[in-house]
């Protein structure tokens, strides 16, 4: 089974987060979630960024809001896809981390979601989207997942 990272920048980004494990779980990609900051954690971010692939993770989803530096400080330390999941809070409302992920210097890409709900949603669509690339499997259940109308069928 595949499995990606989903890290979150504190405990109180799980309930957007956890909207992703339902659509994770139909395309039977398993996850590991951990919270880490790249501001308060930053030698554990770089610790874990560093082994993804030895791990075994295809991928990261990484998901803060505000200043929002976390899906960039593993862009910057794994060749993986790094998904950006901007998250809403501050006085911006998570468009100050929109911001933050979008805009990355050349060579750093992160692959940046809508801010919240809907784009927790689409961060495991996309990821499973990356997992049918090299898994016929996960490729079958994307297509059943469009002509279900974008929805997990059952």
């Amino acid at each position: 089974m595949k499995k990606i990272a989903i890290v979150m920048g504190s405990e109180s980004d799980r309930p957007v987060v956890e909207r992703a494990i339902p659509y994770l779980d139909y395309f039977e990609i398993g996850y590991e979630l951990r919270i880490l900051s790249a501001h308060r954690t930053a030698d554990a971010v770089v610790e874990f960024a560093s082994s993804l692939e030895e791990q075994g993770y295809f991928a990261v989803i990484a998901a803060a809001g505000m200043a929002n530096h976390l899906a960039g400080t593993f862009a910057a330390r794994t060749a993986l896809p790094v998904i950006g999941l901007p998250l809403q809070g501050g006085f911006m409302d998570g468009f100050d981390a929109l911001l933050s992920t979008v805009q990355m210097p050349g060579g750093v890409p992160v692959a940046t979601m809508s801010i919240g709900k809907a784009g927790a949603v689409n961060a495991a669509v996309f990821a499973a989207r990356i997992a049918a690339l090299s898994d016929e499997k996960v490729k079958a259940k994307l297509i059943k997942f469009a002509k279900a109308g974008y929805k997990i069928p059952g």
